[in-house]
């Protein structure tokens, strides 16, 4: 029975960061495209983009390591602390370039438009570390230090 459990949770938590791993390819994709145009025309690259990235590979990072069983169940408390700060990271991202975008008329274009989408994009990955950081937490509170039900002395 435990180690249904245990694959139940693993396989949920496991498609939870596969969500959080295609969106954060996806926010990379999405911002990289303006680094790659401003790199080709030999101009700066400009440090929200490059901070868009930075979190989008972070984030992508993370979900690989998460995707190798004993991770999860060893990380603990470091594993919601983590999932925490890279829920604020998002947050802050989404407020950047929602500050930019979301009011600003597109107007046919295709710029624009795919950066409206990224600050979506931005916010549903922001939601999804949320969720991780909660089940994360809850799946520690409950593991946290369990003993025997008969002596209470042995950690299970």
């Amino acid at each position: 029975m435990g180690l249904v459990s245990v694959a139940v949770s693993y396989m949920l938590f496991s498609a939870l960061h596969l969500c959080c791993f295609a969106l954060a390819l996806a926010t990379c994709g999405l911002y990289g495209v303006d680094l790659k145009r401003a790199h080709d025309h030999g101009k700066y690259s400009d440090s929200k983009w490059v901070y868009a990235v930075v979190v989008g590979g972070l984030s992508a990072f993370t979900c690989v390591l998460y995707f190798i069983p004993f991770v999860l169940r060893k990380a603990g408390i470091v594993a919601v602390i983590w999932d925490l700060i890279l829920f604020v990271l998002w947050i802050a991202l989404f407020g950047v370039f929602g500050k930019m975008y979301i009011n600003e008329d597109a107007e046919g274009d295709d710029g624009v438009m795919r950066m409206k989408n990224a600050v979506w994009v931005d916010l549903a990955s922001a939601l999804l570390w949320l969720i991780a950081t909660l089940a994360a937490a809850g799946y520690w509170w409950k593991h946290r230090d369990t003993r025997t039900r008969f002596t209470g002395r042995a950690h299970v």
